[in-house]
């Protein structure tokens, strides 16, 4: 069951190899290569997002790949969210 007090976030969300269509969700410059679940953890933490991995889940958009998801606190809309953590990816 999903809490309505939790964003979802998939690496998917920060890959510079793929397009909007295949599911990134940040501009190029903001996108990362192959990024890792463990690194977006921790960037989720930095930001004081309270990361919870769920290491087991497949993106719908690519059900065949257990990429692995984190849920973070609802602080803020998902999009500025997402925007946060893929600067913290960056450094």
């Amino acid at each position: 069951m999903r809490d309505k007090d939790r964003l979802v976030i998939w690496p998917i969300y920060f890959n510079i190899e793929l397009s909007w269509n295949e599911g990134r969700k940040v501009s190029k410059n903001l996108a990362v290569k192959q990024p890792k679940i463990e690194e977006i953890i921790k960037a989720a933490l930095e930001a004081g997002l309270n990361p919870e991995l769920n290491k087991e889940a497949a993106h719908p958009k690519k059900p065949w790949i257990k990429s692995g998801s984190i849920t973070i606190n609802k602080k803020l809309p998902k999009n500025e969210a997402i925007k946060i953590i893929a600067k913290k990816l960056l450094k």
